[in-house]
């Protein structure tokens, strides 16, 4: 699989989670953000995509915080992007 399509994919992922705040959350952060990151940070948002909605929303919304384990530069950006209407 070529590196475009992998983000294809991980993009497609991000807008078809199963709930539609984190379709619009994730889809739009995909939208911004993957075509322009690489293997590693296509990893590391793949691993963001791994977690379930709840711990995802949570997190965004700064009801907990983030797991050791799950903190990237990825996350970070993902905690900073703003959906926009």
């Amino acid at each position: 699989m070529t590196i475009d399509e992998r983000r294809k994919k991980l993009k497609f992922r991000a807008w078809h989670r199963g709930t539609r705040e984190m379709d619009l959350i994730l889809g739009s952060f995909a939208d911004a953000h993957v075509m322009g990151f690489d293997s590693a940070q296509l990893d590391a948002f793949e691993r963001l995509l791994n977690c379930p909605d709840p711990d995802l929303y949570d997190w965004k919304c700064g009801l907990a915080q983030v797991d050791v384990a799950e903190n990237s530069d990825v996350m970070q950006l993902f905690l900073a992007h703003r959906f926009q209407v």
